[in-house]
């Protein structure tokens, strides 16, 4: 099954099972491609969000437009900043930022309990190297990833480049299936 890629200077579509990786500066504008990537030709939508909290994820889809009601939100910072969780049929949380267990396996819930054309964004994967440690991320990733393939579902995975090593960023560049990069001024660039 393939799957429209509405985002700018990257292939029409990307095939079931495909990991994209979205470089781009800490200070960037990532929610208009993450939120082309979601809206586009998809069923059901998981976002894990590990860098800000539901609330803020919910705000961001209405901004754009975006069909909330196709909408998970797994929430992992709502814990850390104090707020209150009221679990309900699209917002989920794990128990603290750095559960990527609770993460991966709270994923493998949603995508085994949804049908059709699904979309998986996690932004990102450097607050989740902030929260535990660049082995567990890698780790958790690539669980995420299996998912994807065993399910022909498709993701998209936020990374700063600029606080990792290099050789972690070239790491995840191989991983990937795509890589998408956005550089401060707003310019788009893929490699496929």
């Amino acid at each position: 099954m393939d799957y429209e890629l509405a985002i700018e200077n990257t292939p029409d579509t990307i095939s079931g099972g495909t990991g994209v990786l979205l470089l781009h500066p800490s200070t960037g504008e990532t929610d208009r491609i993450d939120t082309e990537f979601l809206a586009t030709d998809t069923d059901h939508m998981l976002i894990i969000s590990t860098r800000t909290t539901a609330r803020e994820v919910e705000q961001k889809l209405e901004y754009y437009e975006v069909d909330e009601t196709r909408a998970t939100i797994l929430d992992t910072l709502s814990i850390e900043r104090g707020y209150t969780r009221r679990r309900s049929d699209n917002v989920r949380y794990v128990s603290s930022p750095d559960d990527l267990d609770g993460i991966v396996e709270d994923a493998r819930e949603w995508i085994e309990s949804h049908d059709g054309k699904l979309r998986i964004t996690v932004d990102s994967i450097t607050e989740m190297a902030y929260y535990a440690d660049d082995d567990r991320t890698r780790e958790a990733v690539e669980d995420l990833l299996d998912l994807l393939g065993e399910h022909g579902a498709v993701g998209l995975f936020h990374l700063s480049p600029e606080v990792h090593d290099e050789e972690i960023v070239d790491g995840y560049r191989d991983l990937f299936d795509g890589v998408v990069e956005l550089s401060a001024d707003g310019t788009v660039t893929s490699e496929f």
